[in-house]
C-alpha cells in the first residue's frame, strides 16, 4: 500500500506514528510537510526560540511541499497554502491521510486528492464538547466532511463529534492520541532517582505533595485560576506546592501574582521534550485548568510517567483518560473552589496518588498506545481500498 501523509509541520506527538507505519510491511509512507518552521517559529507561543530535542524525521520518509506566500504561520488557518498539491501526489499512491483541516493547506490536500480519485482519511480532534452554534460553522463541516471517506477517531469526544453530523460508525476508526508511552514511562523511572537532586534544582521542598501544570503561559490555559486555587486550598493543605514548567505571553505577569501573594510555586520555565520526564518525576500530579483543550497530549504524558491528573472538564482527554478517584478527577472549568478542594484531596493522601499514578500508566499503556493508532490507521486504510475496489 502506497500510503501519503500530509501534516502542517513536523509534530513532536506524532512522530512515532509515522516511524511506526513506515515500519509495517508491505507500507509505503510518504509525508508532506506544509512547513518545517525554524527554531523562532517553532517557539511561537512557547515564549522560547527553540528545536526539539527528539528527532522528528528520522525513521520515514518525508518531503517540504511547495508553499505560497512568504510569510507561512500555523496560528491561521489561511496562512499555510500550497502551490500544486496534485503534483505532490500525482498518481503514486493508494490512499492519502490528512492531519485535520485546521489548515488551508490540509484542505488543499485532501481536494487535490479527491480530483484525483483518491480516498482521503482524516486524523484531526474537533469533538462534540465545543458548542457549535453558528450555522456557518456548522454547514462549513458539512462540507468538510464530504471530502473523508474515513475517520481516524482519536477519542470518545472527537467520535461524538463525527455521529453529531451523520457520519456512520462503520466509517469511524480507533486511532487514538497518544504519546511515546515506553520513552516517559522510562525516563520517568531513571528520573525518580534523582527526585531530590531534581527538586532542590527547583525549589521544591523534600517533604511537599507537587502538583505540575505543563504548557504554553497563555490565557486559555487558565493559570490564574490555579493560582487562585493553590492560593485556597494552602490553608487545608500545608504541602502543597506547584511547579510550573512553560513560559509565554503571561509568564511575566503570573510570576510577579505569585510573589504578591507569596504562593508556594516553581518556575521551570520551558523544558525540551526529553526534559519532561524529570519534572513529571519530581512531581506527584498533573494539574492542568484549561479553559478548552481539544485533547492535551501532556495528560498523556504524565500518565505514561505515573502520575495522575486532575483536568477541567474542558479538557478534551478527559473522557477518555480520568477515571474519577481512580486515575484523577475533573472539575468544572472555572470553579476555584472545586480546584482547589480537588488539589487539597489529593495533597491529603500521597499513598493514593502513588496508587493512582500506577493505574494511569497502566491505562495509556493499554489503550493510548502506538501499537493502536497504528492498527485503526491499517484497518481504515483496508476499508477505503476495498470500498474503492468494490465500487
Amino acid at each position: 500500500m502506497k500510503l501519503a501523509l500530509a501534516a502542517t509541520h513536523p509534530v513532536q506527538y506524532q512522530a512515532p506514528w509515522l516511524r511506526a507505519l513506515a515500519a509495517q510491511p508491505g507500507v509505503e509512507l510518504e509525508v508532506g510537510f506544509a512547513w518545517i518552521p525554524d527554531a523562532a517559529a517553532q517557539g511561537a507561543g512557547f515564549g522560547v526560540p527553540f528545536e526539539w530535542d527528539q528527532p522528528l524525521r528520522a525513521g520515514y520518509v518525508s518531503v517540504e511541499l511547495e508553499r505560497r506566500g512568504r510569510r507561512p504561520a500555523l496560528s491561521r488557518f489561511g496562512r499555510l497554502r500550497l502551490r500544486a498539491p496534485r503534483r505532490w501526489l500525482a498518481g503514486r499512491f493508494d490512499v492519502v491521510v490528512v492531519t485535520g483541516w485546521n489548515s488551508w493547506a490540509l484542505v488543499q490536500v485532501a481536494l487535490a486528492a479527491r480530483r484525483q480519485g483518491l480516498p482521503v482519511l482524516v486524523r484531526g480532534d474537533s469533538h462534540g464538547g465545543v458548542a457549535r452554534r453558528l450555522l456557518a460553522v456548522r454547514l462549513a463541516h458539512r462540507v468538510l466532511l464530504r471530502l473523508y471517506a474515513a475517520f481516524l477517531v482519536v477519542g470518545k469526544r472527537n467520535r461524538d463529534f463525527y455521529v453529531d453530523y451523520g457520519i456512520p460508525p462503520g466509517r469511524l476508526f480507533d486511532c487514538p492520541h497518544f504519546v511515546d508511552n515506553e520513552r516517559f514511562a522510562h525516563a520517568a523511572d531513571a528520573s525518580r532517582l534523582r527526585r531530590e537532586e531534581l527538586r532542590t534544582g527547583w525549589g521544591v521542598p523534600e517533604d511537599a505533595v507537587c502538583a505540575v501544570f505543563a504548557g504554553k503561559l497563555q490565557p486559555l490555559k487558565n493559570v490564574d485560576g490555579l493560582l487562585a486555587a493553590l492560593d485556597r486550598a494552602r490553608a487545608s493543605a500545608p504541602r502543597l506546592h506547584l511547579l510550573i514548567v512553560g513560559e509565554g505571553s503571561e509568564g511575566g505577569r503570573l510570576r510577579r501574582l505569585a510573589r504578591e501573594r507569596s504562593l508556594p510555586v516553581s518556575w521551570a520555565g520551558f523544558l525540551n521534550q526529553s526534559e519532561m520526564p524529570g519534572a513529571y518525576a519530581a512531581a506527584d500530579l498533573l494539574v492542568l485548568p484549561s479553559q478548552s483543550e481539544t485533547w492535551c497530549l501532556v495528560v498523556n504524558e504524565a500518565m505514561a510517567c505515573g502520575r495522575p491528573a486532575i483536568v477541567s472538564d474542558l479538557v478534551g482527554c478527559g473522557s477518555d483518560l480520568i477515571v474519577e478517584g481512580e486515575t484523577g478527577w475533573r472539575f468544572p472549568c472555572g470553579d476555584v473552589e472545586a480546584l482547589a478542594a480537588a488539589l487539597a484531596h489529593a495533597a491529603s493522601d500521597p499513598e493514593q496518588l502513588e496508587r493512582m499514578g500506577a493505574a494511569a500508566r497502566a491505562r495509556v499503556l493499554a489503550d493510548y498506545s502506538v501499537d493502536r493508532a497504528v492498527a485503526g490507521t491499517l484497518a481504515a486504510c483496508d476499508h477505503v481500498v476495498r470500498a474503492k475496489r468494490d465500487r
